[in-house]
């Protein structure tokens, strides 16, 4: 019955937003980090200006980031919604991580690889597919992880930009502060339990 919708709360229905929702940031953190990983391999005019552009939201409390996003839609007419503003205020917290892992792959990846590929023939796309991506491969699953997670369990920039669609961490923080069930302690345990095999596994 955990999952089943409740008289108070739905946490079934919060479950899978947050879930759609993770996954959806996962993707777009993994894609856009590993971009920015190969174009920052060159160099090239103001990359200084925007690497520091890119991890800027890290410094900024994330509930300022979150009202402002809210705002921001409010005033040009759209409403916020968990897969629109909230789903733009995840990417400013999960980007960049993932920016910033990839940048730490890429500098300690020898371009000899690459240069012996091409001696033997293989052209940019094969180089890139069967020499770069299998090495980087294991970097870009702990970045989607690490999206995943970071999106999964957000609450401040979800605050005011997931509209009036609960995400989880939104729907435990409201049971909590008004109504208390026994399907809130289940979950915890669930949750917990499932961190705990996770680590065991891994």
């Amino acid at each position: 019955k955990l999952f089943e919708r409740q008289a108070v709360g739905d946490f079934g229905g919060r479950f899978k937003r947050s879930l759609v929702l993770g996954l959806m940031v996962m993707v777009v953190t993994v894609v856009v980090s590993l971009l920015a990983g190969l174009a920052f391999r060159q160099k090239f005019r103001g990359a200084t200006a925007l690497f520091y552009l890119a991890v800027a939201s890290l410094v900024v409390p994330s509930i300022i980031i979150s009202l402002g996003i809210g705002v921001v839609f409010q005033q040009v007419g759209f409403r916020p919604a968990w897969y629109t503003s909230a789903f733009g205020a995840h990417l400013t917290w999960t980007l960049p991580f993932g920016v910033l892992i990839m940048f730490a792959v890429f500098n300690r990846f020898s371009p000899a690889y690459e240069e012996a590929a091409r001696d033997l023939g293989a052209s940019s796309w094969q180089t890139f597919a069967h020499v770069v991506l299998p090495m980087i491969a294991p970097s870009l699953i702990g970045v989607g992880l690490f999206g995943f997670t970071l999106s999964y369990d957000e609450f401040a920039r979800t605050l005011m930009t997931s509209g009036t669609f609960n995400t989880l961490p939104l729907e435990i923080y409201g049971m909590t502060t008004n109504v208390t069930t026994p399907v809130l302690y289940a979950l915890g345990t669930v949750t917990t339990v499932f961190s705990f095999l996770v680590i065991m596994a891994t």
